[in-house]
């Protein structure tokens, strides 16, 4: 199987890929890339999920070869890790949108999300404050994705007093109604990283 993702922005060739492989249950998948980030990342989404992968350059491009299945082919020396768990680090988002230009903001914010879910680069928790409760309660295009999330083993909280701020208590789609107590235990008890 061929997919060209030669002029796709990331997350979109690992979205494809994951997409393409979900629908064999064994085979080999060739994707065609032309920018070493995406390179890298379709590297880590393979080995993350315990497919075997090689890279050649061609030209002005690559072709990202991943091996769905086929466990004997595979060169027992290639070592892969497998994410079982979610990692443990507790993210924080603040905010509806990234950076200043809300257009570019919401769209880079869905980016993200996406990624995380694809990559599996899965936090423990996640606490969504100020205006980042619309995420979880209005967003219609970020809920979808943040349900797969949740459905992945990360727990989703939403800030309590921030829902009753912008009148979206009884909105919310994902996860739970959330404390600031949620935001020390996780602080305490795991990196921390914050969005907004």
């Amino acid at each position: 199987m061929l997919i060209d993702a030669r002029g796709q922005a990331c997350p979109k060739p690992v979205l494809m890929a994951e997409e393409a492989l979900s629908k064999i249950s064994e085979g080999v998948l060739e994707i065609l890339v032309d920018n070493e980030a995406s390179v890298k990342n379709l590297t880590r989404f393979a080995n993350k999920n315990g497919f075997y992968t090689e890279t050649t350059k061609e030209n002005n491009y690559w072709r990202v070869k991943i091996v769905k299945g086929y466990p004997c082919e595979i060169d027992k020396a290639a070592k892969v890790e497998t994410i079982t768990e979610p990692s443990a680090y507790f993210l924080i988002v603040a905010t509806d949108t990234m950076g200043k230009d809300e257009e570019l903001g919401k769209i880079l914010m869905k980016a993200f999300f996406e990624t995380i879910k694809v990559t599996k680069e899965l936090p423990k928790n996640i606490f969504f404050l100020n205006a980042g409760v619309k995420l979880t309660t209005t967003n219609e295009e970020i809920i979808p994705i943040l349900k797969d999330i949740e459905a992945m083993g990360v727990e989703i909280f939403s800030c309590g007093t921030c829902l009753k701020y912008y009148n979206l208590e009884s909105e919310i789609k994902v996860g739970y109604r959330g404390t600031t107590n949620h935001i020390v235990e996780g602080m305490k008890d795991y990196r921390t990283v914050w969005i907004g």
